[in-house]
């Protein structure tokens, strides 16, 4: 078959690159090895807020006396939470396969490679189907393969005792105890879930902070919340080596104290992706790469005409709504329009766990470390009204802004559903708003949004309720 356009990988960022190129008039076809939706909707973002949505259910069911009602004898069945969020998944995924046939887009079951300009070779991955491979031309290719969960040299995954968030997901049973390596926001997401689930979790983080890549206020922020409930946080340490021979694990934990031995049902490895570029092609055709990343332009060219790469396989945070951006970007620009490059300093980032976390663009100490002289404004949730009638007053929002012209440059939120609120933020620094706009812009009362205000206010010392 002939298409204009070819994507390999249906992931958030192929399958709104597969979309967008379809309404714009090119035909296109996707090559998919695995399920439609990539490891966003079946085994990421979306399963995942399924788990912690029950979890979050059950917190709230544990506290009802705290609002006055009383529930007895709650609990909860782990084999239904998971059989639930694979549901949602599934669901999704059904989804993606009827925009895929709403917009006229082929799709190709097995696994793309390329094996000259313009050329795609499919091997498929269904059973029965090895060895009927088929070529499909295309004047031009994106590739969005995605990546996989990150294996440590010393520490093998056997997806049994030592798990990736794939398998933390659809455990047969709950396990007693678990060692969560790394606090990024899967690390955070697993250890809330398991921990409200009534799993014993110890985090272990490299680095002094958990959450590493926040704002330090909204990283001590989530640790105390975590350690309230039970979680036992070990920073600036790291995991040695994980003994599996026995009925559990035992788990050599290296720390400025020395060496910690501890005992544990399972370990998670949630320390980062590795991007899944075997097997592509790449060699073959001169598609240059770097540190595990295919090399592009702004608008997510290789350096090989006719061949793009997006999503996690590129530079930038590996985030769904980033692939989904670049993937937009990319397939307008081979359309012939003039898309405007994306602003990796406006990317918003987001963790689910309780309490949420949302930040985009500068921490604190990355605008001072640039050069800008600071007004910073901090709100908490105590004392919002919306929060306390809420029962939860957990969190804050912290906003900076560049003194001298008023430029915002960085948010960081922690608390109920602020993963909701920081597109507010987004927006107003897309359109260059500055801190006394966002004052004088009317927030309704009694919401957490309003939060937002008040923290400009509070950088600017006009802060009413504080």
């Amino acid at each position: 078959m002939n298409y204009d356009l070819i994507v390999i990988g249906s992931g958030p960022g192929g399958y709104v690159a597969a979309i967008r190129a379809s309404q714009l008039g090119l035909k296109t076809a996707i090559v998919e090895k695995s399920e439609l939706g990539g490891v966003c909707l079946n085994w990421g973002c979306i399963p995942t807020k399924a788990l912690l949505k029950s979890a979050q259910v059950f917190d709230y069911i544990k506290h009802a006396s705290d609002y006055g009602i009383s529930v007895s004898g709650a609990s909860h069945d782990f084999s239904a939470v998971v059989k639930r969020s694979r549901g949602v998944a599934d669901g999704m995924s059904k989804g993606i396969a009827f925009l895929m046939k709403k917009n006229k887009i082929d799709v190709i079951a097995g696994f793309g490679k390329m094996v000259s300009a313009g050329k795609v070779e499919v091997t498929p991955t269904e059973i029965g189907a090895a060895g009927a491979k088929a070529i499909h031309e295309a004047k031009n290719i994106i590739l969005a393969t995605g990546a996989r969960s990150r294996e440590l040299p010393n520490i093998k995954l056997d997806g049994k005792k030592v798990l990736g968030y794939r398998e933390a997901m659809v455990m047969p049973t709950q396990p007693k105890s678990m060692i969560v390596m790394g606090s990024g926001a899967i690390g955070c997401e697993f250890a809330y879930f398991y921990n409200s689930m009534g799993t014993k979790v110890t985090i272990v983080e490299f680095l002094p902070n958990i959450l590493p890549v926040e704002d330090e206020d909204s990283s001590k922020e989530v640790a105390k919340s975590f350690k309230k409930s039970g979680i036992d946080i070990m920073t600036s340490a790291s995991v040695e080596s994980v003994d599996t021979s026995g009925v559990g694990c035992k788990v050599k934990i290296k720390t400025a104290e020395g060496i910690k031995e501890m005992e544990c049902d399972v370990v998670l490895s949630a320390v980062g992706i590795q991007t899944n570029l075997e097997g592509l092609g790449l060699e073959t055709l001169g598609v240059k790469t770097d540190k595990g990343k295919v090399l592009v332009d702004d608008y997510y060219q290789t350096n090989v005409k006719g061949i793009y790469a997006i999503g996690d396989i590129v530079k930038g945070q590996a985030l769904a709504h980033v692939a989904s951006a670049e993937g937009i970007i990319c397939v307008e620009k081979i359309a012939g329009h003039h898309p405007e490059p994306l602003n990796y300093n406006n990317i918003p980032g987001c963790t689910y766990c309780s309490p949420e976390v949302a930040s985009v663009g500068y921490t604190e100490k990355a605008a001072k470390e640039a050069g800008y002289e600071l007004k910073v404004g901090k709100f908490p949730f105590s004392a919002s009204g919306k929060a306390s009638a809420a029962g939860a007053k957990e969190g804050f929002i912290k906003l900076i802004f560049d003194a001298k012209y008023g430029e915002f440059l960085g948010a960081h939120m922690v608390g109920a559903n602020v993963t909701e609120m920081i597109a507010e933020v987004v927006v107003a620094r897309k359109l260059e708003t500055t801190g006394m706009e966002i004052i004088k812009s009317v927030h309704p009362h009694p919401t957490m949004s309003e939060a937002i205000m008040e923290a400009a206010a509070q950088a600017y010392g006009e802060c009413i309720h504080l």
